[in-house]
C-alpha cells in the first residue's frame, strides 16, 4: 500500500478524530487541519469553534499528530453566507452546508492542503469514493451506514476533488466508529453529533434571520382565501412547517373524522408578489404533494450529465430514496417525474441522483407541480 501525506480536517467531533487514527494507523504521514469558517460571534453559548478546536487539539495530541488552525470565514461569507442569505430574501430554502462542502472544505481547504505538500486529504463524513476500472472515473458512494450517509451534502463534488478525497470512516458504522474511540482512549468518545448549521448552532432560527433579512409582515390563508393569521415575512417560513405558524388547528365535526382533534397546518406555498403565506390542513394535502420537479444549476460527479432514464432521488437528507424519471435540458436543468408523490419539495434545497449506491450529483430545486 503506497503511504500519501494526508491532511485531515478535524472538527473537534468524533468521526474526524477516528479518520485522522484510521489513516496514521495505515500508515500515512498525517497532520490534521482545524477550520475556523464562522467568527462573527464566536464566543456566544450557540456557536462557539473556540471549544471544538480545543476538542481537536486534544485528539491530534492522542492520535499523535500536528494540527494546524486555519481561519477560512472571509471566504465562507463571501461564498456561503452571502448565498445563503440571498436564498432567503428570495422567499427559497438554501442548504448551506452542500454549499460549504463544495466552496470551503474540497475548495478552500483542499487548496490549502496541496499548499501545504498534502496528496490527498481525508474528512470524517459518511462516503465513499471508489475508482471505477472501466470508466477511469473517481464515483461518489453512499456511506455503509445507511443511517448515516452523507453523500447528499458531497453531491457536487467533481472529479478533481474526488481524486484527492479520502473517506475512512465511510467503510464503517456510526457504533463501530464510536467503539474505536472508546479503544484509543480518545477524549471526544462520546461527543455528541453536531446538527444544523455551524454558524446558528442551537440558537433559534428565526432569531438569527431576524439580524440579517427585513421582516415584512402579511397575511396568512388557507386555500379557499380566507385570512387566518398573519405571518412575520415570508422568508422566515419553509414549506411543510408545521411549528411556529401562530394559528391553532380548526375542529373537525364528527368523531368519524378524528373526533375534534385539531389538524394542524402546514406551510404550503408563498407567494412572493403579493407577500401572503398560503397554508393547509392535513399532512397529505394535495398542495404538499409534487409528482415530478425542476431543477437547475447541476453538478454532476462525473463531469457529464447522466443519460436519461430510470433513476432513484433525495429532495432532502434523510429522506429514502425515491424512484423516479429523469430527464435533463440545456443550461444545467432537469426535471424528476416521481413514481410516488414527493411531500413538501422546496425551492432552494437539492435534488440528488442515484443510480444505485451511486451518487451521481444533483442540482437546486426551482419549482415542483403539485396535485392541485
Amino acid at each position: 500500500m503506497k503511504h500519501h501525506r494526508i491532511v485531515v480536517g478535524l472538527s473537534g467531533g468524533v468521526d474526524s478524530a477516528v479518520t485522522a487514527h484510521l489513516l496514521k494507523k495505515q500508515g500515512h504521514e498525517v497532520v490534521g487541519i482545524f477550520m475556523k469558517n464562522w467568527e462573527d460571534d464566536d464566543d456566544s453559548e450557540f456557536c462557539s469553534s473556540n471549544i471544538d478546536f480545543v476538542d481537536a487539539a486534544a485528539v491530534a495530541d492522542v492520535v499523535g499528530i500536528d494540527i494546524e488552525h486555519v481561519n477560512f470565514a472571509a471566504d465562507y461569507k463571501d461564498r456561503v453566507f452571502a448565498e445563503f442569505l440571498r436564498e432567503y430574501q428570495a422567499g427559497r430554502t438554501p442548504n448551506p452546508d452542500i454549499l460549504c462542502n463544495a466552496e470551503i472544505k474540497f475548495k478552500s481547504f483542499l487548496d490549502h492542503a496541496m499548499q501545504v505538500g498534502a496528496e490527498k486529504i481525508a474528512t470524517g463524513h459518511y462516503a465513499r469514493v471508489r475508482l471505477n476500472p472501466v470508466t477511469g472515473l473517481h464515483e461518489l458512494l453512499k456511506g455503509l451506514d445507511n443511517s448515516k450517509d452523507q453523500s447528499y451534502f458531497l453531491h457536487r463534488l467533481n472529479q478533481a476533488q474526488l481524486s484527492k478525497t479520502l473517506f475512512p470512516v465511510g467503510e464503517l458504522l456510526k457504533t463501530q466508529v464510536r467503539q474505536i474511540a472508546e479503544e484509543i482512549g480518545l477524549p471526544n468518545a462520546k461527543k455528541k453529533d453536531s446538527t444544523g448549521i455551524c454558524f446558528i448552532g442551537e440558537r433559534p432560527f428565526r432569531d438569527f434571520l431576524n439580524r440579517y433579512i427585513s421582516k415584512e409582515p402579511g397575511p396568512i390563508k388557507d386555500p379557499s382565501g380566507r385570512t387566518i393569521g398573519k405571518h412575520v415575512g415570508l422568508s422566515f417560513y419553509t414549506l411543510g412547517q408545521r411549528q411556529g405558524l401562530g394559528i391553532g388547528g380548526i375542529k373537525e365535526k364528527g368523531a368519524q373524522r378524528g373526533g375534534g382533534e385539531h389538524t394542524p397546518w402546514f406551510v404550503a406555498r408563498k407567494d412572493m408578489a403579493k407577500n401572503i403565506l398560503w397554508v393547509v390542513q392535513g399532512h397529505d394535502h394535495p398542495w404538499l404533494l409534487s409528482p415530478e420537479l425542476q431543477a437547475g444549476n447541476a453538478s454532476w460527479c462525473a463531469g457529464i450529465t447522466p443519460t436519461a432514464g430510470r433513476y432513484a432521488a433525495k429532495t432532502r437528507y434523510r429522506q429514502a430514496d425515491a424512484s423516479c424519471s429523469f430527464a435533463s435540458s440545456l443550461d444545467n436543468q432537469f426535471s424528476l417525474n416521481f413514481d410516488q408523490h414527493q411531500w413538501a419539495v422546496t425551492p432552494g434545497q437539492s435534488a440528488v441522483l442515484y443510480d444505485g449506491e451511486v451518487c451521481l450529483g444533483g442540482g437546486v430545486i426551482n419549482a415542483a407541480t403539485t396535485l392541485a
